[in-house]
């Protein structure tokens, strides 16, 4: 059966390398190998701080990304803010519209889910989807999450009620795992520790609250309640790598490897790496599906559009 997620170029016919590519790309197809699909963001992607009552902080707490409030309008505390304040804007009203949407999906997964009790720390955790009919936290132990060589693996936290870490608590990534593709869905309210590294989105039903000293790469959105900030950096993670990726190999059968000097433009949703050897074979890696719009060749490069 062929395989059509395979994209074939012949350098040395620009013009066919163009028609066959666009041909081929009606059936291009995403190669994720993570069991759980990401959780669509939607608008609220932008925000390191989305809260609906109002967000407090203590200097100097730095937010890297945007920070929201809605249906409430207050901040408190004159936090630095690395990104766009929206304040009770349709923009945040959008966001938490959107937020609602992630939360109910990443709390409506089921398929495959591991049954998890209590305390996670001293755990070394690899991708899936991970739920508890109560509370969740991290005391014992740090909390490793295993990636094992795929950087678009994902892990979904369900937890009915709260999400709890203790002073000086991590989360540590390991094997390429990326804080974009952490959920933590929180059925009542979540409290980092103070001095704590935490990674990963946290959908939280009612409030947040991070101690003092600690950090987030990852994002603080409450659906229902505030955000209560004490000295602490949020910075939202980079989604580059984890969004999308150029594979390619010489021959169709692979092993497929990431395409050397390429560059992704998530603003545009181009990919441009350089056309090397006689022939190649390309794949698109993404955590969501993708569809290739348009392929070009400029400048010694293959060009991909793709949304």
């Amino acid at each position: 059966m062929k395989n059509k997620s395979v994209i074939k170029c012949r350098t040395s016919n620009p013009w066919g390398l163009v028609i066959g590519l666009a041909v081929v790309a009606m059936f291009v197809s995403h190669d994720a190998t993570a069991v759980q699909a990401l959780v669509p963001l939607g608008s609220t992607a932008p925000f390191a701080v989305l809260a609906a009552t109002t967000v407090t902080t203590v200097p100097t707490t730095m937010i890297n990304g945007d920070l929201g409030v809605s249906p409430g309008n207050t901040v408190t505390g004159a936090p630095i803010v690395n990104g766009t304040l929206h304040l009770g804007d349709p923009i945040a009203a959008q966001a938490q519209l959107d937020l609602t949407i992630a939360y109910n999906n990443a709390a409506g997964r089921s398929l495959d889910a591991v049954l998890v009790v209590g305390n996670l720390g001293g755990q070394t955790l690899a991708p899936g989807l991970y739920k508890s009919s109560s509370s969740l936290e991290i005391s014992s132990g740090d909390l490793t999450l295993d990636a094992q060589g795929d950087p678009n693996a994902v892990w979904i936290f369900q937890m009915a009620s709260t999400l709890v870490t203790t002073v000086g608590r991590q989360v540590i990534l390991t094997g390429g795992a990326q804080a974009a593709n952490i959920f933590w869905q929180v059925g009542s309210s979540a409290t980092i520790g103070g001095s704590s590294v935490f990674k990963g989105n946290i959908l939280a039903d009612a409030s947040i609250t991070m101690n003092a000293g600690a950090t987030l790469d990852g994002r603080t959105l409450a659906r229902n309640g505030a955000v209560a900030l004490d000295a602490n950096t949020i910075t939202v993670p980079n989604t580059l790598i984890a969004a999308v990726t150029l594979v390619s190999a010489p021959v169709v059968t692979g092993p497929y490897t990431d395409a050397g000097g390429q560059s992704v433009n998530l603003a545009t949703k181009t990919i441009t790496a350089p056309m090397t050897g006689d022939m190649q074979f390309y794949r698109i890696r993404s955590g969501t599906a993708l569809a290739i719009t348009s392929i070009a060749v400029s400048g010694g490069n293959v060009v991909i559009t793709y949304n």
